[in-house]
């Protein structure tokens, strides 16, 4: 990426983090946990249309993400995610998008998807599609499970503009791919379940954050 994307990039993070602090409280855990290098899957929970862009502003590094397909359609959306995003249709993944995402993360990319594939209406979780399964196996990138909390109660569905509201967003440990046994995590557990065991992550950064005082 040129330098000029990666200062419009930092810019627009500035931004989002100052808009959201003054519109009520953004606070960021784990940050650490995001590998400095190389190709990883930030995989969070989908609450708001908020998402992608708070996702994008806290993160430590530039991130691409994948976009519904819809948005490339709109005129002035396509120019403002074309360099940071690439097309997804989300309940029919072709096999060009996978092969998009794999080869962006084995060039030592950061990836945000979400696996539940569209926007939880009660903030509960859902189960993964499919796609993260391939992805993940394909690529064999660290997998970072991230926890959004408040981004619904920020920019709620059918909202015009951000009301006041608290966002917190976690940031877990990150899940390896083992190559000695083909699989995610010590014991095999991923290695056919890829997006339930993610989200299952993803739930017990829930627990300690609803049982902590983050």
């Amino acid at each position: 990426m040129d330098m000029a994307y990666n200062l419009l990039y930092r810019l627009i993070q500035l931004t989002i983090k100052i808009v959201l602090k003054i519109n009520g409280t953004l606070n960021v855990y784990g940050r650490e946990n995001v590998p400095e290098k190389g190709g990883v899957i930030v995989a969070s929970n989908h609450i708001s249309y908020l998402d992608p862009p708070l996702v994008g502003a806290v993160l430590p590094r530039i991130a691409t993400f994948m976009a519904r397909k819809g948005l490339f359609e709109v005129p002035v959306l396509k120019w403002m995610i074309t360099r940071a995003a690439f097309p997804v249709d989300r309940e029919n993944p072709k096999p060009s998008s996978i092969k998009d995402a794999v080869r962006r993360l084995k060039r030592g990319e950061v990836l945000v998807l979400f696996p539940e594939g569209k926007r939880s209406e009660t903030g509960d979780l859902q189960e993964a599609k499919r796609g993260v399964d391939v992805i993940a196996k394909m690529s064999k990138a660290a997998i970072v499970p991230t926890l959004l909390v408040g981004s619904d109660k920020a920019l709620p569905s059918g909202a015009k503009w951000l009301k006041r509201a608290e966002i917190s967003v976690v940031f877990g440990k990150p899940i390896y791919y083992n190559a000695q046994d083909d699989s995610y995590g010590p014991g095999g557990q991923m290695k056919d379940h890829v997006g339930s065991t993610i989200m299952h992550a993803i739930g017990e950064l829930k627990k300690e954050y609803e049982n902590s005082n983050m």
